[in-house]
């Protein structure tokens, strides 16, 4: 089942850039390498991430968020703690995700560089 996943930083802050966006990329591709999840298209933005990602079925989009989230989230505060301390938490616990069906490469990366103003 390939899904979309779209979710932000607390207070959409713009946190997500230079080494953290770089360690955060890391981390998100490590964690479905684990799972077996393969990532059609990882857009890290400074204030939110989008991720098209192929999960098995039987895993459900809040596991999968929960996953993603938790584990970035931990890591992240743990090795940057001076410019993520001004936050609460790194997630807002919001999301949004939708199944995206049968979705071509070419729409995948269309939709990324609109996202990226490209």
């Amino acid at each position: 089942m390939s899904t979309v996943f779209i979710w932000c930083p607390k207070r959409r802050k713009s946190v997500l850039i230079g080494d953290i966006q770089i360690r955060c990329q890391q981390l998100i591709e490590q964690k479905c390498r684990e799972k077996g999840w393969a990532i059609l298209e990882l857009a890290i933005q400074p204030d939110h991430i989008h991720l098209f990602v192929r999960v098995w079925p039987i895993d459900s989009v809040a596991d999968v968020v929960k996953e993603l989230k938790g584990s970035t989230s931990f890591t992240l505060r743990k090795e940057f703690p001076v410019p993520l301390m001004k936050i609460p938490s790194l997630w807002t616990r919001s999301y949004f995700a939708s199944t995206a069906g049968a979705v071509s490469a070419e729409t995948l990366q269309r939709y990324t560089e609109a996202q990226k103003g490209i």
